[in-house]
């Protein structure tokens, strides 16, 4: 098994399902933010697509949620160790999104934001094609405030700290701008195959 640098898991059978350093966590599910929760009302509430496009546009919870729903249905993969299998989401795809903002020619990343002003950067190829959602429903019921209701953005083959919890919007951009735990160090991508949790792996 790689080294985590830090990081610990559990030790047992190698499962063909866990990326390098990563254990099953079973029924559980960690908490972990880089913020406060926050409380967040679903009637103020917005999703924006701004930046390089050619018309920003920005969703009320109502109108979002009046858009064609998709499902994710598959595991989550934390940075810390730790990932979660068999879990079913569903929201809006990203793909969507960006449709209706329609990046300009150019556009190679997007930055992600939340209402507690979270940033974390993503190549556009890691949140077209039906690789990313915003998702507000898991498991059958509504995305617990803690693990970033009403909605949060789920880009699951990426570590989890690319899927922002509380989203705000996605800023397009035409390079790369590091968000907040990549100005601390961890990786610009955090692909868990490829154990890319810090800069340099």
């Amino acid at each position: 098994m790689s080294s985590t640098r830090g990081f610990r898991g559990r030790s047992g059978p190698a499962d063909p399902r866990l990326p390098p350093g990563q254990y099953d966590t079973g029924d559980d599910w960690p908490v972990l933010s880089a913020e406060v929760t926050p409380s967040l009302d679903t009637a103020t509430w917005t999703f924006r697509v701004e930046g390089h496009v050619e018309q920003e546009r920005t969703w009320t919870w109502d109108e979002l949620r009046a858009l064609p729903v998709d499902t994710y249905q598959g595991p989550i993969h934390c940075v810390t160790t730790w990932s979660k299998f068999a879990m079913t989401w569903r929201g809006i795809s990203v793909d969507t999104l960006l449709a209706a903002a329609r990046p300009r020619p150019g556009a190679t990343h997007v930055l992600a934001f939340s209402h507690t002003g979270y940033t974390t950067n993503l190549p556009l190829a890691d949140v077209t094609d039906g690789l990313a959602w915003v998702a507000w429903e898991v498991d059958g019921g509504p995305l617990p405030t803690e693990h970033g209701g009403p909605a949060r953005l789920l880009v699951p083959h990426l570590y989890f700290w690319k899927s922002a919890k509380w989203i705000a919007g996605l800023r397009v951009l035409d390079h790369d701008e590091p968000g907040f735990w990549e100005e601390r160090g961890y990786h610009d991508r955090g692909d868990p195959w490829l154990e890319q949790r810090y800069q340099g792996d």
